[in-house]
């Protein structure tokens, strides 16, 4: 089958692969129909992810059809048009059985690896290097889903795929942000990063109840999609000192809610900015913490900070001070999809969150490379691109 691998920083080739094999089971064989490219991707092709191995296929956030099931699978059939989860989880383990699909003691067949960076293993992750399992990813015709009755889903008649696709990772990780945040009603909410996932942070925050959302980003059209599709207010960090206007949009007081959606490559400007760059390119801090600093310092007293975009291991300069002496929250997580994905496909089909307007760059998997290309440059207008390995 066609694949598209990753080979080192920025080098993706469309290869030909073995088509993928049940091997447990509890697998199932799904048929690509639509991958989509996450934001979180872009810290692989860009060298921040260790363990990636030459040849690895990327890609997690996708929906297909059941071609093939174990013996142990009971839920799905054959013809089954399902979104699959990008977090890969037993169903059965103590953290499984919490909810806390991430967190999974059993899915991650490398935890040791992990063990040496996050002191615990963690559910293992289509197409997200070794650390997370070594499981290939998704930019494929055809992939392997282990666990399958506990990831892959029946998606309703009544919901197209342009909407699915982002179940499977975008609109989860977008609602477990504004749900960790505590958005309530009349809550003033920060949302940083207009990317696919704070799109749906929005748009979540919105339906739990915040009086306004106030999205930060550099990238004009992403501020306008936030504006025009989810009703937020926008800052540009370019043009603008953020704390001051947040302060001022507040009162003085600060939003009560704090989203991070945009994690360890986040850009800033002035000193901060080359500072972090430095320390990066040094192998001094794993992670460009800006995002993070300002929402502390942003947050009003005993707020909540809520951690969604993705960091790697060590970042700096993390305000403490003004953390504890403000009594903030903070919370954070890779998102834990199963609990989600019946709740989405409710408010999709109620029209309460639509991730449509996300998708603006199908792509054939012949242009993979390119459609990775525009959106590590966020170019052309590009939120989502989405990889149709059949088309």
């Amino acid at each position: 089958m066609k694949a598209l691998c990753w080979n080192g920083v920025r080098d993706l080739r469309v290869e030909r692969v073995d088509d993928p094999k049940i091997l447990n089971p509890r697998d199932a064989i799904v048929k690509v129909t639509m991958s989509s490219v996450c934001g979180s991707d872009l810290h692989l092709i860009n060298g921040f992810i260790p363990s990636m191995q030459a040849g690895d296929i990327l890609g997690h956030e996708f929906i297909g059809e059941i071609v093939e099931v174990g013996p142990e699978v009971h839920q799905l059939a054959i013809g089954d048009r399902v979104v699959v989860v990008s977090i890969i989880g037993c169903g059965e383990c103590t953290y499984c059985k919490e909810q806390l699909w991430s967190l999974c003691d059993n899915s991650n067949p490398n935890g040791v690896l992990q063990e040496k960076i996050f002191q615990y293993p963690t559910a293992g992750i289509f197409g997200y290097s070794h650390l997370f399992g070594g499981y290939a990813g998704s930019h494929a015709e055809y992939i392997r889903v282990p666990f399958a009755d506990h990831g892959a889903f029946k998606i309703p008649e009544d919901i197209p795929d342009e909407k699915a696709v982002f179940v499977s990772d975008g609109m989860p990780t977008g609602y477990m942000a504004a749900e960790m945040a505590g958005v309530k009603p009349g809550d003033i909410v920060a949302v940083w990063g207009a990317g696919g996932v704070g799109q749906m942070a929005v748009q979540s925050a919105y339906h739990l109840g915040a009086e306004r959302v106030i999205v930060i980003d550099s990238i004009d059209y992403r501020l306008a999609a936030a504006a025009s599709h989810s009703n937020a207010e926008v800052i540009n960090y370019e043009d603008t000192d953020v704390l001051e206007v947040l302060k001022e949009a507040t009162g003085g007081r600060g939003p009560d809610c704090c989203i991070d959606a945009v994690g360890m490559e986040a850009n800033s400007k002035g000193v901060e900015h080359y500072y972090d760059r430095a320390k990066q390119a040094l192998k001094l801090e794993t992670d460009r913490p800006a995002v993070l600093r300002q929402a502390i310092a942003a947050c009003r007293k005993g707020g909540t900070v809520a951690v969604v975009g993705v960091y790697a291991g060590f970042a700096d300069k993390i305000p403490m001070g003004l953390f504890l002496n403000k009594g903030l929250t903070m919370r954070g997580g890779q998102m834990h999809g199963q609990r989600y994905v019946p709740l989405l496909f409710d408010l999709i089909r109620e029209g309460k969150i639509d991730p449509a307007f996300m998708l603006t760059h199908p792509m054939p998997i012949s242009r993979g490379a390119k459609a990775y290309e525009l959106f590590n440059k966020r170019a052309d207008g590009c939120i989502r691109a989405v990889i149709t390995p059949h088309a």
